[in-house]
């Protein structure tokens, strides 16, 4: 190459250079000033702040593709113009003053009423709660209405899909939506073609793609877990369509363990207007399901479920809580907090993913502070390493505090639940997370009853007395390198 062919190469090179410096300033000088006016928490706006100047295109990219909360203009107008189901009583039933306070708070931050004379019941992972879903659905008349985040095929869950497919065949309307990205899986599989040509209808939720993503943030998924039946009895709590005998055998952490709880009584129309919205904002409205002269009645049939413990009896006052990100940032947790400031006694929480921010881990610690016997019940093991760390990285001011932190070592331990004092219990999908507070749509539901609150508190001591106990001072004593890798993963739990 001549002399003036290497001088024309080195200056395109050197402008080329000189070029993506500059872009590169650009972009990281116009993200950051993004990231500091979106007035998040300061700990996600420094992690996002930390990933965009330190890594060159790359924290752009991250930021483009998970940064924000991009749900789509339509689907956010349509969830805040959604209906909701039978409006609040005029008269709404008496609660205690630190319990109406909770109450209050839902009712202001998500529109939702108190029902009260609900009949609830609770069953955990060895009783069969899928036999029992298959035992409703076999009795349907109407309609059948699914929403899960997780359906894979075999066992229990193979159950249930033939039981919507017995209903499919007598008339009876049956709807199965499931998250696009969790139910990969199953929906392309044969079982749900199966499905559908018994007249199933089963559509993807919130679909996921590359060319999606430029539009939408891909990672807002549908975390729900709720079956309603005639409009007569729902169902809802951590188990996704799944048996735990068949589900992520080769991960390392055991079977699941899930509670899931039966609902009958007024609030059973709150739960299926969140299934209705849902279904509305994939597959458009269908009316009502088929009058009730249409359907002949079908027992159902013997089952070989152990039996469940006994209901709480009627009257049972609850609240369905169902966040996500068309909702006001964090609406969730804030609830929460203002449930946990309000302990006197206990509180008692289990939870597979526990990675708190700086206002969920000061509303613990000081509860424990002022006397209240506070316990986290989590999985021994996990199957997300990333998530493990991060949540370690708090054990040390946690158990400063007083705070009982309590590693579950009979399986994956999957159950949410919070049990404050002997009269309020929430129990649903949300895990003490940033994705769940701030990412995913969820549902919970707040009850204000004593008896329920026991029964979800014994299930909460069987947690614990399969779990070991962290000691504070064998925790200090780990190794320098085992706490530096905690403390660096916490610096991404903001973002996680």
């Amino acid at each position: 190459m001549s002399g003036d062919g290497v001088a024309a190469a080195a200056s395109w090179a050197t402008w080329t250079a000189g070029l993506l410096l500059a872009l590169d300033a650009l972009i990281r000088v116009g993200l950051s000033v993004r990231v500091v006016t979106r007035r998040w928490t300061v700990s996600t706006t420094l992690s996002w702040l930390v990933l965009v100047l330190a890594l060159p295109f790359a924290g752009a990219v991250l930021y483009l593709l998970v940064g924000e909360n991009r749900l789509g203009r339509a689907r956010v107008k349509d969830h805040a113009d959604r209906p909701t189901a039978a409006p609040p009583p005029t008269e709404p039933p008496a609660l205690p003053r630190r319990h109406a306070a909770v109450a209050q708070h839902a009712q202001a931050a998500f529109g939702v009423a108190l029902r009260p004379d609900n009949r609830l019941e609770l069953l955990d992972h060895t009783q069969a709660p899928l036999a029992r879903i298959v035992a409703d659905i076999d009795g349907a008349r109407h309609a059948c209405d699914l929403e899960f985040y997780i359906w894979f095929a075999g066992g229990g869950a193979d159950a249930v899909a033939d039981a919507l497919r017995r209903a499919a065949s007598r008339g009876v309307r049956c709807r199965v939506l499931l998250d696009a990205v969790g139910s990969r899986g199953f929906l392309r599989s044969p079982a749900a073609g199966r499905l559908r040509d018994a007249g199933v209808r089963v559509v993807a939720c919130l679909p996921a793609g590359p060319l999606r993503a430029l539009f939408r943030r891909i990672d807002l998924r549908n975390h729900r877990k709720l079956v309603v039946v005639d409009a007569t009895a729902a169902w809802t709590g951590s188990l996704n369509m799944i048996d735990p005998r068949y589900f992520k055998r080769n991960a390392g952490v055991g079977e699941w363990v899930d509670a899931m709880v039966r609902v009958e009584g007024p609030a059973v129309a709150d739960l299926g207007a969140v299934f209705e919205n849902d279904w509305r904002q994939e597959a458009g409205d269908e009316g009502p399901p088929p009058p009730d002269a249409a359907i002949p009645s079908a027992p159902p049939p013997p089952t070989a479920a152990t039996p469940a413990d006994p209901p709480v009896p009627a009257g049972s006052r609850l609240q369905v809580i169902d966040s996500g990100p068309s909702r006001p940032a964090a609406s969730i947790q804030r609830l929460l907090l203002t449930a946990i400031y309000t302990a006197r006694e206990r509180v008692t929480v289990t939870t597979p993913y526990f990675v708190p921010d700086e206002s969920l881990l000061i509303a613990l610690t000081t509860a424990a502070t002022r006397g209240v016997a506070v316990t986290v019940i989590v999985p021994g093991r996990s199957d997300s390493r990333l998530a493990r760390l991060a949540s370690q990285a708090y054990y040390d001011e946690l158990l400063a505090a007083g705070v009982r932190i309590a590693r579950y070592r009979a399986g994956l331990l999957h159950t949410k639940s919070v049990v404050i004092d002997d009269g309020f219990s929430a129990f649903g999908t949300v895990n003490l997370d940033m994705r769940s507070f701030y990412l995913n749509f969820e549902l919970t539901l707040l009850v204000y009853d004593r008896g329920f609150a026991d029964r979800l508190g014994t299930l909460q001591a069987r947690y614990l007395e399969k779990s070991d106990p962290v000691d504070a001072d064998a925790w200090r004593e780990r190794g320098h390198l085992a706490h530096l890798l905690d403390q660096t993963v916490r610096l991404l739990g903001p973002v996680l």
